[in-house]
């Protein structure tokens, strides 16, 4: 593998050649930005839920099967708090807004927290496919609206008791149907899709099949394989597909590519693509970078 300075060279050469940029985030870039769902962060602020209910981390906090509404959302409504509504801009976002707002720009990601719009990211020029903490909708789904929560949410983690419950007159009801309220949050077959999330689906389609016949530059930051099939692999296979594209993938721990290789795939890691029959020269067209992405970020900027 090139050395990082080489890399960070590449990837400039690539953003001053590129005539389409699209940015895809998944949960390693707001932990790289200090929204960290775990660790320290984590005990500070959940210290009581942590000994009532034995959690380990916000992430899998998120599944606990709370008793009663009021316990739901007296964890809820402190981890939206936390990682959203009291959550401002980070630095690490700023920097990229910085990075791309002159350039032809668009985002796709499965976070979310809202960063990008915090970071002055123009709302019409991201696609956040998994929903968003700042909104409600009906649990059963029952309409496609949805209702903004800041309020409500202050009000609950306000309300929140010794038994770690929100007081019972702030469960949020459905105004339509009378059934219980949820985030709107992709966790279920009940996931409201709005007019907004389709035409950003749409706007989102629209920007990829302008880009096909022309230099473009996918930059992919801190996306697993938790939902691989929204962002990473069809990055992935674009670039395959297309020589004018390069991917620029930032992730501490999951470089590899996936390989079709004698009907099945295979996960490559970057220094050994060489070794393969990879389409379109895709092994010159693909940079790996495992290090800190602030660092490189502050580099690209310079």
């Amino acid at each position: 593998m090139k050395t990082l300075s080489e890399r960070i060279e590449q990837i400039q050469k690539a953003m001053d050649d590129a005539e389409y940029i699209v940015i895809g985030a998944g949960a390693g870039l707001s932990t790289a930005a200090g929204i960290d769902y775990g660790g320290k962060r984590f005990k500070e602020n959940f210290a009581d839920y942590i000994e009532k209910y034995d959690m380990t981390d916000m992430y899998t906090a998120g599944f606990y099967p709370f008793k009663t509404e009021e316990e739901k959302w007296g964890y809820w409504s402190k981890h939206i708090y936390l990682n959203c509504i009291n959550m401002g801009s980070t630095t690490l976002y700023e920097k990229l807004y910085d990075l791309v707002k002159d350039r032809n720009y668009f985002v796709i990601t499965t976070n979310v927290d809202e960063q990008f719009v915090k970071a002055g990211f123009p709302s019409e020029k991201i696609f956040a496919t998994q929903g968003s903490y700042n909104y409600f909708q009906c649990s059963k789904a029952c309409h496609d609206r949805l209702y903004k929560n800041t309020e409500i949410i202050k009000q609950m983690v306000d309300s929140i008791d010794e038994d770690l419950k929100i007081s019972s007159d702030l469960i949020p009801k459905c105004p339509v149907c009378g059934e219980f309220m949820d985030t709107n949050l992709r966790k279920d077959n009940y996931f409201v899709e709005d007019e907004h999330w389709h035409m950003q689906n749409k706007a989102y389609r629209n920007f990829l099949d302008e880009a096909k016949d022309h230099k473009t530059l996918l930059l992919e930051f801190g996306i697993g394989y938790n939902t691989p099939g929204i962002i990473r692999f069809p990055f992935e296979t674009m670039t395959f597909k297309i020589p004018q594209w390069k991917l620029a993938r930032f992730n501490r721990s999951h470089l590899e590519v996936a390989l079709e290789y004698h009907k099945t795939y295979r996960l490559i890691p970057p220094e050994m693509l060489e070794k393969y029959d990879v389409s379109n020269n895709f092994n010159e067209r693909y940079i790996a970078v495992s290090e800190d992405i602030e660092k490189v970020v502050d580099e690209l900027l310079k």
